[in-house]
């Protein structure tokens, strides 16, 4: 990343460089002020040599704030050492030197820092170069010296410049791709926390409903039918175990790979609907299963999505319908499963289940739960469609459209379909609309 323009920010503890860079710049023009082209003995330094040691090192430290000012100034003390009856060498033009490699490096523009550095470069090579009389090979090399000086500052600036820019883009880029891996296992994170939310949703409102109306039962049953007691009480016990073992195996996704092995029981599907359907049954509620169409495996995410929007539908059927029967329905079509969880939702329960205490009254007053967004989430998160309304002839419909893997597909999973047929078959024995 490149600077758009202007100087470059200097550290705060810069300072004593720049002092110590100006002291050297400025004893290096005396020394050049004092050498003499014959080779003779060095005399102290003439006011000359101050008067260019002063004037260009005087610039030296506002070069990161103005280089192009100071790259001026420099070259024309440099330029006034012949006039001033000085030798130009490149001892006495060091401050026009440093000042051609900081505007090297301060610009950004490339083609302005090398016309800038040759312009400098040929103005001290022609006042240097002697205008009458012949050309040593000394006189020859110092006058190079004098103009690749710049030249080869300028170079090493634009060096310094290009790595510096190098390395800000690499940080740059380093840091977005640390900014996009945070913000994606943010957003994997939030993804897998409503993941296990909804998870857990269904989990605990379909166990904990069956609960809560068996116990409903054998509270009401508990003075005049104690074998009826006796049996929800079982069921009871039955249907808090499971709901324990579901959690277990729930939780246990959250552990860490050294916390121990977690449950290997596969995720359900529609394969365990007449499971489903008996726990409501034994709960009071008489659920009745109709297929149409030939039923085909599905993949598992849609499996699972099936099997859960069936039982929030029918938990929310035992929570808020205060009916005693719901229909489940199945339709296969070629492409798609229809499925619709419906109740009539006209009277109450049958009597076991028909409760006059606290639990049925204040059935109504529940506020609402989180039961239709984690279906409408499931069903949309595996590309199906889900809808849910009140009927105009009364009750409540859920209707979901999840689609189906292609014929292709269908074809190499035929035992399974098989055995998700024959159950389903089994579990309609209890009965159909």
């Amino acid at each position: 990343m490149t600077t758009t323009g202007g100087p470059l920010p200097r550290p705060r503890g810069a300072w004593w460089r720049e002092g110590a860079i100006t002291a050297a710049a400025f004893a290096l023009c005396l020394l050049g002020g004092v050498v003499q082209d014959d080779g003779s003995t060095l005399s102290p330094p003439p006011a000359a040599a101050y008067f260019i040691a002063v004037v260009s090192c005087a610039v030296l430290p506002v070069r990161h704030r103005a280089p192009l000012a100071a790259m001026a100034v420099t070259t024309a003390c440099g330029l006034l050492v012949p006039p001033l009856g000085l030798l130009l060498s490149p001892l006495i033009v060091a401050p026009a030197v440093i000042t051609a490699y900081s505007y090297s490096l301060a610009v950004h523009n490339e083609r302005r820092a090398a016309s800038a550095v040759l312009l400098i470069s040929a103005a001290l090579l022609v006042a240097s170069t002697p205008l009458f009389g012949a050309l040593s090979w000394k006189d020859a090399s110092r006058v190079g010296a004098v103009a690749a000086f710049p030249l080869v500052a300028g170079v090493l600036g634009r060096s310094v410049h290009n790595r510096r820019a190098y390395l800000a883009a690499v940080e740059e880029r380093a840091q977005r791709a640390e900014e996009s891996r945070d913000s994606e296992a943010r957003r994997r994170v939030a993804e897998e926390r409503v993941r296990i939310a909804r998870e857990l949703h269904d989990l605990v409102a379909h166990q904990i409903t069956l609960a809560n109306a068996q116990a409903t039962v054998a509270a009401h049953l508990f003075d005049a039918r104690p074998e009826q007691t006796r049996k929800s009480l079982k069921e009871l016990v039955e249907t808090t175990g499971d709901a324990l073992d579901d959690l277990r195996a729930t939780v246990g996704l959250l552990r860490q790979s050294g916390d121990g092995a977690a449950p290997a029981e596969p995720a359900p599907g529609l394969s365990r609907l007449p499971t489903l359907v008996e726990s409501f049954r034994r709960a009071g509620l008489e659920v009745s299963v109709h297929q149409e169409g030939t039923a085909r495996p599905l993949p598992p995410g849609v499996d699972l999505t099936a099997y859960r929007i069936v039982q929030e539908a029918l938990t929310n059927v035992t929570k808020h319908a205060r009916t005693g029967s719901a229909r489940v329905r199945l339709a296969w079509n070629r492409d798609r499963v229809t499925i619709t969880v419906a109740d009539d939702g006209g009277g109450a329960r049958t009597a076991p289940t028909a409760s006059t205490g606290p639990s049925a009254s204040t059935a109504a007053d529940r506020p609402p739960g989180y039961g239709l967004i984690g279906m409408r989430e499931r069903a949309t998160a595996v590309g199906g469609h889900l809808s849910a309304g009140r009927r105009p002839e009364g009750g409540f419909l859920v209707s979901t459209q999840l689609p189906l893997p292609s014929a292709r597909d269908t074809t190499r999973r035929t035992d399974g379909a098989t055995t998700i047929e024959g159950r389903m078959a089994d579990g309609e024995a209890g009965g159909t609309p």
